[in-house]
């Protein structure tokens, strides 16, 4: 009786076609010395899946199910100075272009439904940045407070599968919207993002492209009210609905626009919350509901 890992179940999940395509397309095996791609590829992710602390713990964990070696796919356990050198200079572009097969491939496969937002159509992103800290005196050149270092991870993910189609690595110092500035979204998709994104100029950008987003209001920002759509609570928790501009002369540069302040009660949280969107025409409980997801992003930081 053959013993299958959960761990080779798994790698059995990947399109092996596309991996054999990429590997001819870069070349990656030639001079490989046995240790292939794919052996790299089942190292790194025995590793993560793994949770290993150290390159020594990759051949320790796979000589441990030697018997089920070929499962893997793999003909030899790579050595931790085998491992290192291949991470050093083996061509990364090459699992780059395979996770994007991969995620192209499972995508045609399987739908993600939209749990929390079964009528919205629209094409959804959400975007934060993790603070990841390091020992200073190990990584000096991360410096981000006087004596503690990190760096910053940030992320866009299609909340359609919630899996990421941005990421970035910079010093911990550098703010969201230096990175977010360059990027861009289609016509027409939804951006969520919390107000340590809030930059007028950049949400004004985002609206003359025709983008949607939905963000918390400062709670420092001065604005006056336009028209009133609702000004009694509602049942669902809508406290207040309205249409209005930015006071000062500053924000009104940078932002000229009209833009939307809903109002609603949270009851698990027990507090009043505040939203900003530039969508006119949705409902007041969708923009809530619409940042309320925002928490799928946070949930992936965690694991």
């Amino acid at each position: 009786m053959v013993n299958l890992t959960l761990f080779s179940q798994l790698l059995q999940l990947l399109p092996r076609d596309s991996f054999r395509s990429l590997v001819n397309e870069y070349q990656s095996d030639k001079s490989s010395k046995g240790i292939t791609s794919w052996t790299h590829l089942v190292s790194m992710l025995f590793c993560q899946f793994g949770h290993l602390n150290s390159v020594r713990d990759i051949p320790r964990g796979l000589c441990s199910i030697a018997g089920n070696a070929s499962h893997l796919g793999i003909t030899k356990v790579p050595s931790k100075s085998s491992v290192s050198y291949i991470n050093q200079n083996r061509d990364w572009e090459l699992f780059r272009d395979y996770y994007y097969a991969a995620l192209d491939h499972f995508q045609q496969q399987y739908h993600f439904g939209r749990k929390g937002l079964p009528r919205l159509k629209r094409k959804v992103f959400l975007v934060d940045a993790s603070v990841i800290p390091l020992c200073l005196s190990l990584f000096d050149w991360a410096q981000y407070r006087k004596k503690k270092g990190a760096i910053k991870l940030h992320t866009v993910l299609d909340y359609d599968g919630c899996l990421p189609v941005f990421a970035s690595v910079t010093e911990g110092k550098t703010h969201e919207v230096n990175v977010v500035r360059e990027l861009s979204f289609p016509t027409g998709s939804v951006v969520v993002f919390d107000r340590g994104y809030i930059d007028y100029e950049w949400m004004n950008e985002l609206d003359s492209s025709g983008v949607f987003f939905v963000t918390r209001m400062k709670t420092n920002a001065a604005y006056k009210v336009n028209k009133v759509f609702l000004d009694k609570p509602e049942a669902d928790g809508v406290r207040f609905d309205a249409d209005i501009s930015f006071w000062t002369a500053s924000s009104q540069k940078k932002y000229p626009g009209k833009i939307r302040l809903v109002r609603y009660w949270d009851a698990e949280q027990q507090k009043e919350l505040e939203f900003i969107t530039n969508n006119p025409h949705w409902k007041a409980q969708t923009v809530a509901d619409v940042y309320r997801e925002r928490w799928n992003i946070e949930v992936f930081f965690k694991l």
